[in-house]
């Protein structure tokens, strides 16, 4: 029998997700609600598959969790069940080493076939998922480190370089070379055109 860790923040989700595994014949052994624990359970249990949400609410993420979760000896699969589907996202998802990456509309038999695969060793991704890895490869487009990252979704929030420096613990210095390798690297001249860019490519969510 497969044997699964749910991770989600939202009960009513773990709640739904229990029941349909468990229809089918998978044991859900334990539920975390965040990152952090996902990481312990995932070390205390035996499991074959972490069902793994990405977004959690403050602390730990589902990336990475995964990325936590992976670095043990005999680590589970884990397999990525969520509403986001940004090129950052993914990719994210995937360089963490998940097996799979499905969004939280698939048809219910999509699911426990994908935990099986998993399960198996098998990469399973939603059909737009494998699409938009695709074309990523086939039209690469820009990448920014994490830490440029966070600098530019605190620019998207409207903070000046002073505020982002205080928030992520830098110097305005280095807040603003960071910035100068993000306009670089997004073809933009200012902060605004970097965060509109960013939007256009998937690396920022509205």
């Amino acid at each position: 029998m497969t044997r699964v860790l749910l991770v989600d923040d939202h009960p009513v989700v773990r709640t739904g997700l229990r029941m349909l595994l468990t229809a089918a014949g998978i044991e859900v052994v334990a539920e975390a609600a965040n990152g952090q624990d996902a990481v312990r359970l995932a070390g205390e249990y035996d499991v074959d598959v972490v069902l793994m949400d990405l977004q959690m609410g403050p602390g730990m993420d589902g990336v990475a969790a995964t990325e936590r979760v992976l670095a043990a000896p005999d680590a589970p699969r884990v397999l990525i069940l969520t509403t986001y589907d940004t090129d950052q996202d993914i990719l994210r998802a995937v360089e963490a080493g998940a097996s799979g990456y499905l969004l939280k509309d698939a048809p219910p038999d999509d699911l426990v076939d994908a935990v099986h695969r998993a399960a198996r060793g098998e990469t399973v991704l939603a059909p737009v998922v494998a699409d938009r890895l695709l074309a990523r490869l086939r039209s690469p487009r820009p990448t920014l480190s994490g830490r440029e990252l966070e600098v530019l979704r605190q620019v998207a929030l409207g903070r000046p370089n002073r505020e982002v420096a205080k928030e992520l613990f830098l110097s305005e210095a280095t807040v603003k070379t960071h910035l100068v390798h993000v306009f670089e690297k997004l073809g933009a001249d200012s902060r605004t055109g970097a965060v509109a860019r960013a939007r256009e490519l998937g690396l920022l969510r509205d």
